[in-house]
């Protein structure tokens, strides 16, 4: 998996932790259950509400995927393209039938065994590429529920600090109480913040990311099939591939047999 969602956590909440400590704080004293229940609780209540069940249903697995999803290694999958761009040259489409049952990815398999099948090119393309749509609007909407979390939890925090207020005015006459309980009032503020700025929003731009890199490869790897549908040359085909990629990710250039 990719680390990088959990180094950025753990260091917000390090940063936070060693700033309260080190002026003099004591870090137990956020950790009150009402106001976190409230902020919590009423934070994914509002975004639900604002939801359809289907997207609400798949909220689990979009969290795991959060946490567990690594970019995917597009280079990897042009090497197979290019590598069954030259059989495929030198033995007809037909030829890749077995070698195209082997292939781990799955979108990949699927797309060349549509051009092994006959499918005109046209055809692939649209296929292919509306798949690739579907993707991108279904991550954009599980993306969006944690973004209108982040959205919310501020707000569902200040509706927390403003009920701790109110109980302070009802506690006026015991003043050597005050200082506690507005600061107790304020803990709403603090966790709806944090939350929405070191968890929710995080995790929706994460699941954008996520969802850009496998997108971009799937963009790809439908150029590879067409190209290898077309009948080009393997070299061609490489070369048109990798100028698809980020700099950073092509590797350097090799000769094709």
């Amino acid at each position: 998996m990719d680390p990088a969602l959990i180094i950025g956590v753990v260091l917000a909440i390090v940063a936070i932790v060693g700033s309260v400590t080190m002026e003099g704080g004591n870090i137990s004293a956020i950790f009150l259950i009402p106001p976190m229940i409230l902020v919590f609780g009423g934070t994914i209540g509002a975004a639900v509400a604002g939801a359809v069940m289907r997207d609400v249903s798949a909220l689990h697995t979009q969290l795991i995927r959060a946490f567990t999803a690594k970019a995917p290694k597009t280079d990897d999958a042009v090497e197979v393209l290019v590598r069954l761009a030259g059989r495929a040259r030198r033995e007809g489409l037909l030829a890749l039938e077995t070698e195209a049952a082997e292939v781990e990815d799955e979108f990949l398999r699927r797309g060349l065994q549509l051009a092994i099948d006959g499918t005109d090119a046209e055809e692939v393309a649209i296929i292919l590429s509306a798949e690739v749509d579907t993707k991108r609007a279904t991550d954009r909407s599980a993306a969006k529920l944690f973004a209108d979390m982040g959205g919310y939890a501020p707000t569902i925090g200040i509706i927390g600090t403003v009920l701790g207020l109110v109980k302070v005015l009802g506690h006026l006459s015991s003043p050597e109480h005050l200082g506690a309980e507005i600061a107790s009032a304020f803990v709403a503020t603090l966790w709806g913040v944090m939350s929405a700025n070191v968890f929710f929003l995080p995790l929706a731009n994460r699941l954008k990311r996520v969802s850009e890199s496998e997108c971009e490869q799937m963009e790809v790897i439908i150029e590879g099939i067409l190209a290898i549908q077309a009948g080009s040359n393997p070299r061609l085909i490489e070369q048109k591939l990798h100028s698809l990629l980020p700099a950073a990710s092509r590797p350097p250039e090799r000769d094709v047999a």
